[in-house]
């Protein structure tokens, strides 16, 4: 096939819109910027970046998408397919980055669309191990001091490296992976699933920002605003 072939298409949409020549569209685009005419950009992260995380660029991996036949999976399956090429767990910030960007562009999915509805995801990197970090999700009384509201039910958790709840009623599912960054500092990244639109999407995008701030400062000690 040819080279690049999903993502010349994407790049021509946006000459289409900005009147832009198409190596200034290219570079728009793979910046992953704000810009007028994508307020929201639909790649995650910029070229640069996602080639330093999983070795390879954009146009790589949609390349290697269109080859596998993602245009025809679904979601879960993407991130699988992503995930098993980087030998990490589908949940990964990588894997989901990857998979969703693809969808954005390949499928005309809007940014946090899903089949089963919207998503948003928050991450977080406190200065403590990261066994401290998993038991700050999974014990309810540690939980407490970062959380107040009590709507996270733990589902299923494989310590110290994941975590999976429900939120609420029920209807909307919360994925936490936990990675180790040394002896004294670790990452928590949380993924919402099945909001039911973007603006409740939007809603708990703001929600989770504030919950993680509040969870650093009280892991690491200092004074915060509950």
């Amino acid at each position: 096939m040819t080279a690049h072939k999903s993502f010349k298409r994407f790049v021509r949409s946006r000459m289409e819109k900005t009147g832009e020549s198409y190596t200034a569209a290219r570079a728009v685009l793979l910046s992953a910027q704000q810009t007028t005419a994508d307020p929201k950009p639909p790649l995650a992260t910029s070229d640069e970046e996602i080639r330093r995380r999983s070795g390879r660029g954009w146009e790589e991996w949609f390349d290697l998408l269109d080859q596998w036949g993602a245009a025809e999976r679904s979601h879960r399956d993407i991130a699988r397919w992503v995930a098993e090429q980087l030998d990490i767990v589908p949940l990964k910030w990588e894997a989901q980055a990857i998979t969703m960007s693809y969808e954005r562009i390949r499928k005309g999915r809007v940014v946090g669309q899903h089949p089963d509805g919207f998503s948003i995801t928050a991450s977080k990197t406190v200065a403590v191990p990261v066994e401290q970090l998993y038991d700050a999700f999974v014990d309810e009384a540690t939980r407490r001091t970062w959380m107040a509201d009590g709507k996270l039910r733990q589902r299923t958790a494989t310590a110290p490296r994941s975590a999976r709840f429900d939120w609420g009623d029920g209807q909307t599912r919360i994925a936490v992976t936990f990675d180790g960054k040394g002896e004294s500092k670790s990452t928590a990244s949380l993924t919402h699933a099945r909001l039911a639109d973007a603006a409740e999407a939007q809603r708990m995008k703001t929600f989770w920002r504030e919950r993680m701030a509040v969870l650093k400062s009280v892991l690491e000690g200092r004074e915060h605003d509950g």
